[in-house]
């Protein structure tokens, strides 16, 4: 009976660890979330007297979930409080906000200067453009020689052609 009860302490602990693991470290709802459920389901049913009581338990907690999610959910709505935490300013393109250009795939390959410090990340002269750039993760003094390697959407990678100008 003693090893039931650390066990079920066990699994609960586990269950919770695996839940704040899935909340703070793994995005989504995947593999850490659903094994955190089942093994605080399990520590549960190990616990109780018998099948019937734990499983009514885990509905009528399942169901009390349920109606404080609803209830919270309309008293957000009431009193406005997701307005709190939304970002509620428009990015209007009138406003300067605007997505990159497409045209920076053309600097494929094409080669410039660093401009500044690149640690991994910094400013770059290529073709007459002032361009924000990264390298693949090394160190380039400013003014020295680079090639675009690849872009990614916005971002720009370079790598190290030479040595510093002096």
């Amino acid at each position: 009976m003693v090893t039931h009860v650390w066990l079920s302490i066990l699994l609960f602990l586990l269950g919770i660890t695996a839940l704040v693991l899935e909340i703070l470290v793994v995005p989504g709802f995947g593999l850490a979330g659903v094994s955190g459920i089942i093994l605080i389901a399990w520590g549960v049913l190990l616990l109780a007297v018998d099948f019937t009581q734990a499983t009514t338990a885990l509905v009528l907690a399942l169901a009390a979930t349920m109606a404080v999610l609803v209830f919270g959910v309309r008293l957000f709505k009431r009193y406005n409080l997701w307005q709190m935490l939304t970002l509620r300013t428009k990015q209007y393109r009138e406003a300067g906000y605007v997505a990159p250009s497409s045209g920076l795939v053309l600097n494929t390959g094409k080669t410039g200067t660093a401009l500044t410090p690149l640690r991994p990340s910094g400013a770059a002269e290529v073709s007459g453009l002032r361009l924000d750039v990264v390298t693949e993760g090394e160190y380039i003094p400013a003014g020295t020689p680079i090639e675009v390697v690849r872009v990614e959407g916005a971002r720009v990678v370079v790598r190290s052609t030479g040595k510093p100008r002096q």
